[in-house]
């Protein structure tokens, strides 16, 4: 159920604290020239990933210190904690292929998951000054502020889904990733736009009301999705799978990966 609430939470302004330090550090990095590595999964890592990751790590540890944390660089390094009812789910810097681009497409993502579902996140994008958050029961919230704004003086805004036009739905998709089961999909719609946007931005775009759905069936890990899913859950949306069940979090069966899903708006 949604609530009147006019601001973020604590524990969301907590959070965003955490994304915009992350998000500073990267954008330092950003203003220099920057060599990427090809980690072990064939997908670049840049100094700006570890970076963000070590300040996002760190500041959860002295917030929430007794909740694990699966992130994406320590992930990919082979540390993944045992994980309960509540974890963290964190990309420090998901869209590295739009950073080193240089399209400002790239985010600053953070993610808490309770018995398989988003209950918070996080999306925070540092080089366009936009920056989204959710908390089930709360409501979603955008603000757009400089690098060193005070987010308590921010003027956020109430987000909240929209119900597609009658001629066919605006759909976001990948601007890197598209594959042919998507545009297939697509070709399967009257669609009225189809709208491309990097990272958890996607997700971000449904929660505004500025699109109406997101197709992704390559692979995604967790980490991708969860804070994305959370400001879009907070907005009204929801995100399921080909089956029609929601998409859930902790498969580590998986090893943490998503199968094919449909994010959408109203």
């Amino acid at each position: 159920m949604m609530t009147t609430a006019t601001c973020p939470s604590p524990r969301l302004l907590a959070l965003a604290d955490l994304a915009m330090a992350a998000g500073r550090e990267i954008m330092v990095i950003y203003a220099k020239p920057v060599v990427a590595r090809e980690k072990a999964d064939l997908t670049p890592v840049t100094e700006a990933d570890e970076a963000a990751e070590t300040i996002i790590l760190a500041g959860l540890k002295a917030q929430d210190g007794g909740t694990p944390v699966i992130s994406e660089e320590a992930a990919a390094a082979g540390f993944i904690p045992k994980t309960g009812q509540r974890f963290y789910l964190v990309d420090p810097l998901d869209g590295t292929k739009e950073f080193l681009s240089r399209n400002g497409e790239f985010t600053v993502n953070i993610a808490l998951i309770d018995s398989g579902r988003p209950i918070a996140g996080i999306v925070y994008a540092p080089a366009i000054g936009r920056i989204f958050c959710g908390e089930a029961g709360q409501g979603a919230f955008e603000a757009r502020l400089e690098a060193d704004q005070d987010l308590a003086a921010c003027d956020w805004r109430a987000l909240k889904t929209r119900r597609a036009a009658v001629d066919g739905p605006v759909v976001v998709a990948s601007r890197s990733h598209r594959d042919e089961r998507t545009e297939a999909y697509l070709k399967g719609l009257k669609v009225k736009k189809i709208v491309s946007a990097g990272s958890s931005l996607k997700f971000c775009l449904l929660a505004a009301g500025e699109a109406d759905l997101y197709p992704r069936f390559g692979r995604t890990m967790e980490w991708d999705t969860a804070a994305g899913h959370a400001v879009l859950a907070a907005a009204g949306g929801h995100v399921e799978i080909e089956t029609g069940e929601p998409l859930l979090y902790g498969k580590a069966e998986r090893g943490y990966d998503n199968p094919a899903f449909i994010a959408k708006g109203g």
